[in-house]
């Protein structure tokens, strides 16, 4: 059996690599670790997006879970950090969220959060794996048999909870809210409303096919276009499961992870309130990032792309503030995975507090130029041993020398293969992308 889990979950197509028979299969697996860990009747969290195979898999995830002994108290829609800190402050032994974040509609992914709130780690993924494989478990009878609850109160909890952590008045702030249609079209207008924000939304109604469909976190350019449409003073953007945050000042410029992170680091420092003057990026983040927190004398912890490589490092080092580039931005004082609404409110203080504008703040850094390119059908496994293709990258990274960088990775989630470069001008990171692009086709096509 290949691996089920990828970086962030189960991830794939619904239906067809995420099928009903998995879930249900992953519910089962998961009270039998929970039962073998000393839990005798195990109760699970269960939330989800609003992508309408979100449903079906809830369903086959719960009879998996019920069928096994196991308890699944189904909390709805709502975001996957607003799960995570749900089963960390309730009596469930673990939690489950149903969500293909950003991915189109078609796809869908389960993701578990431990009791305390934190995703699981490769062992405890591992021990999922081989229990599937061997379809090991009991199978309980009569009223051993589990049961599938319902929390109706949790959307409550979760918006009561940011409001008061927040401490902030944003009464005469005007923001627009861009819910991507999906988890946070709800939950995020309410929470910023109650710090007493005036919102405008824009694609918060969900209706189970229109999921990060040319909006959300990955469209920016749609926030940006409402918030000068409204004449708003700053723009929020998060994905279908609001574990990210791309802003937009009032001028309708983005605002992405790395400044956002640039606000929030240089804040806390000056607040006292960043743990070993040290913040958490991955190796996507802007060579203008690191720049700038030299000049603010914070030092920057470096990992391999993907939120939890990020929580991992913070959670080793004891450090509290961390993030990436596409808007996953974790603070471990308040959360225990990223929140796109937290660090929108966080975001939001820091303009209050300071007087200045979303725009003024975003001045911290400075970006170089940056190019990204996804080159697709491809054979993104054979890369590493692929010389011809790092000869390529070498000679770039020469010509470039200190005033810019390239990168090269496979894609963690998806059949392709990342090209990044940076430099002092626009042209020679797209020089350096085009070469090394075409050395990929060249060499890695299927």
């Amino acid at each position: 059996m290949g691996s089920i889990f990828g970086t962030d979950g189960v991830r794939g197509k619904a239906n067809a690599d995420l099928t009903p028979e998995l879930a249900l299969a992953l519910g089962r697996a998961l009270v039998t670790v929970l039962r073998e860990d000393g839990t005798r009747r195990p109760s699970i969290l269960i939330g989800r997006d609003p992508r309408w195979s979100g449903e079906m898999l809830e369903s086959a995830l719960i009879a998996g879970i019920t069928s096994a002994g196991g308890d699944a108290v189904s909390v709805g829609v709502l975001p996957t950090p607003a799960v995570a800190h749900l089963t960390a402050h309730s009596a469930a032994a673990a939690g489950a969220m149903i969500s293909a974040s950003h991915n189109p509609v078609g796809d869908n992914g389960i993701k578990f959060f431990g009791p305390e709130g934190y995703k699981l780690t490769d062992a405890e993924e591992e021990r999922l794996e081989q229990l599937i494989a061997e379809d090991a478990g009991e199978r309980p009878l009569s009223t051993d048999i589990g049961r599938r609850l319902r929390d109706h109160a949790a959307v409550a909890r979760y918006v009561e909870y940011l409001a008061t952590i927040a401490d902030v008045d944003l009464t005469g702030l005007r923001i627009v809210v861009d819910g991507a249609n999906g988890a946070a079209s709800n939950v995020g207008p309410q929470v910023y409303r109650q710090l007493g924000a005036d919102v405008v939304t824009v694609h918060c109604r969900p209706d189970g096919a229109n999921i990060n469909a040319g909006c959300g976190s990955t469209h920016p350019e749609v926030v940006s276009a409402a918030v000068l449409e409204h004449r708003a003073d700053a723009g929020i953007s998060h994905d279908g499961d609001a574990d990210r945050l791309i802003a937009a000042t009032h001028e309708g410029v983005e605002v992405d992870g790395d400044v956002i992170l640039a606000v929030l680091a240089r804040d806390a420092k000056h607040r006292g309130a960043l743990a070993q003057d040290t913040v958490v990026t991955t190796v996507m983040t802007n060579l203008g990032f690191k720049r700038a927190m030299a000049g603010l004398h914070i030092d920057v912890l470096e990992t391999k792309v993907g939120d939890r490589y990020v929580l991992e490092a913070m959670r080793e080092r004891g450090l509290n503030l961390g993030g990436e580039q596409s808007g996953h931005l974790i603070d471990l004082d308040h959360a225990t995975t990223g929140d796109g609404i937290l660090s929108a409110v966080r975001l939001l203080s820091v303009v209050r507090s300071t007087g200045a504008s979303l725009r003024e703040l975003t001045d911290v850094m400075a970006r170089l130029p940056q190019v990204l390119v996804n080159v697709r059908g491809v054979d993104k496994s054979r890369l590493d041993t692929t010389d011809a293709v790092w000869d390529v990258v070498r000679r770039e990274e020469e010509r470039l020398g200190d005033g810019g960088r390239v990168l090269l990775r496979p894609s963690g989630t998806e059949a392709l293969v990342r090209v990044m470069a940076e430099a002092e001008t626009a042209d020679d990171a797209q020089l350096a992308v085009d070469r090394i692009a075409d050395a990929v086709r060249d060499h890695l096509t299927v």
